[in-house]
């Protein structure tokens, strides 16, 4: 492999760029009209315009990147996560042209696709699943007879999608028929597929996920958990590895199951399968991400392996060097996604200018970035900037280093999750590990937020006023 297409944009194609540079292979970036100054497309070592900024005129383009890859005699191409990493056509259609995808077969990614066939494909083993009707459904009145057997509160879900779209939690037999024609046409508008399933509604639960690679010669390993369960729409904001309730029993059966949901569909490389935790520690197969994930950094931290260079080494037939007795978890590791996002108006989208773009830098901290001061956050991509990731000997170091690395961050010109960080990070809900994915319903409003962000505003006005008078005496010292 001495060529590499990255299929993807900011702070991801910049990672893998890094990995790849790191084993003497050459990168090409594509680019659309909105990022052709973006730092991914200087960091590459050739790149090309793809398309006009929506994404459907360019990064969305498989054929058009395909053909952009022949050309440049590219040996193989990393989709990153988003736009073409989950579409088994796209991986298909690099295979036929003699072009490695690095992730898996489109086989495995289309099961996988599916929540419906990932369940089916994961029965044989006796994989725990969320009590539910594993078959897809339109019906109102046919789903309505399923929801009163389960039992309320249920949970609909798309089948052919994530995202928390096509996602509603229905209470009561009332509401049913209004949150599923909600839940239908959010599915169509999302993924061109209404059909949704039904599941009984974990109360209290904590979103776990589990880190597996797999090469072609039969070897799956398991790298540990992420504790994902603060989100906002049923979106991850901040993640961490290892979780703080996990046993190291509950750990090992987690992680092996894991490898037979990778087993059940003979899957290829990097990928994650996600559980549900309940309150009394019972898991719960949700689905699997056949791809990267946004959070791998963290794990990236407590095991010592990069994931992209296993990744590439797995595409290019290699068997994996290391076994599952030879990992080990090794301190503790945060990341807060740093998107451009008003926490204190619904977590919108916050276009503009980034008039100060500053990032914080020292031990234990790592930023994976994908903007530079003075560039305007486009309207039409995910809002991420970076990712800000911490690590610690203990989770209580690794919280502490990313409190002082939130400070230390300067953004102006957009509003940022960053504050909305700091509060999760200094709350004692997240710092005693007592919480769940209601974190945000539980204890976050913009109102307890502003409060924070005045209070810290006066202190930091009466820090510099000590500050200039304390300079004003040592000006009207008399010279000696």
């Amino acid at each position: 492999m001495k060529k590499l297409l990255v299929a993807n944009r900011g702070e991801i194609a910049i990672r893998v760029m890094k990995t790849a540079q790191k084993m003497g292979i050459k990168t090409v970036a594509v680019y659309s009209t909105a990022d052709r100054n973006a730092p991914h497309v200087k960091f590459a070592d050739e790149a090309v315009w793809i398309g006009e900024a929506p994404s459907s005129q360019s990064y969305l383009l498989g054929s058009k990147i395909i053909e952009v890859a022949k050309s440049l005699n590219v040996d193989a191409i990393h989709p990153g996560y988003g736009f073409l990493s989950e579409n088994a056509d796209f991986a298909e259609e690099a295979e036929k042209n003699n072009i490695i995808f690095i992730g898996p077969k489109s086989k495995a990614i289309k099961i996988m696709g599916s929540k419906l066939a990932a369940k089916d494909a994961v029965k044989q083993y006796n994989i725990p699943m969320v009590p539910g009707f594993d078959e897809a459904i339109t019906d109102v009145e046919k789903a309505k007879g399923v929801a009163k057997k389960i039992g309320f509160p249920i949970l609909i879900k798309a089948s052919a999608g994530g995202g928390g779209k096509g996602m509603r939690v229905v209470e009561s037999e009332a509401d049913f028929e209004s949150q599923m024609d909600r839940a239908i046409s959010e599915a169509i508008a999302a993924f061109g597929d209404g059909s949704v399933f039904i599941e009984k509604y974990v109360g209290s639960p904590r979103h776990i996920e589990i880190q597996i690679m797999a090469d072609s010669h039969g070897n799956v390993l398991y790298l540990f958990e992420r504790e994902c369960s603060i989100q906002r729409r049923h979106q991850k904001v901040i993640e961490e590895a290892p979780s703080s309730v996990l046993t190291p029993e509950l750990r090992k059966k987690m992680g092996e199951a894991a490898v037979l949901v990778a087993k059940s569909c003979d899957y290829l490389g990097a990928g994650t399968v996600e559980f549900l935790l309940d309150e009394n520690n019972n898991f719960y197969f949700l689905e699997m991400n056949t791809r990267l994930q946004v959070e791998h950094p963290v794990t990236e931290w407590i095991t010592g392996t990069d994931l992209v260079e296993l990744q590439i080494r797995v595409a290019r037939g290699e068997a994996l060097a290391i076994k599952q007795e030879d990992l080990k978890i090794k301190g503790h590791a945060m990341e807060l996604r740093v998107y451009a996002e008003d926490p204190l108006n619904d977590f919108l989208p916050s276009v503009g200018h980034l008039d100060v773009y500053q990032l914080p830098v020292g031990e234990g901290i790592r930023v994976d970035n994908g903007f530079e001061q003075g560039m305007d956050i486009p309207i039409y991509y995910d809002p991420m900037l970076a990712k800000l990731i911490t690590y610690g000997e203990t989770r209580e170091e690794a919280i502490q280093i990313m409190i002082k690395a939130i400070e230390d961050y300067h953004v102006e010109g957009v509003q940022t999750t960053l504050p909305f960080g700091k509060f999760v990070f200094e709350h004692e809900a997240f710092r005693s590990g007592k919480f769940d994915t209601h974190f945000v319903k539980n204890y976050y409003n913009a109102d307890v937020l502003k409060k924070q962000m005045a209070q810290e505003a006066e202190i930091a006005a009466l820090v510099a006023l000590k500050q200039y008078f304390e300079d004003q005496k040592i000006v009207r010292l008399p010279i000696q």
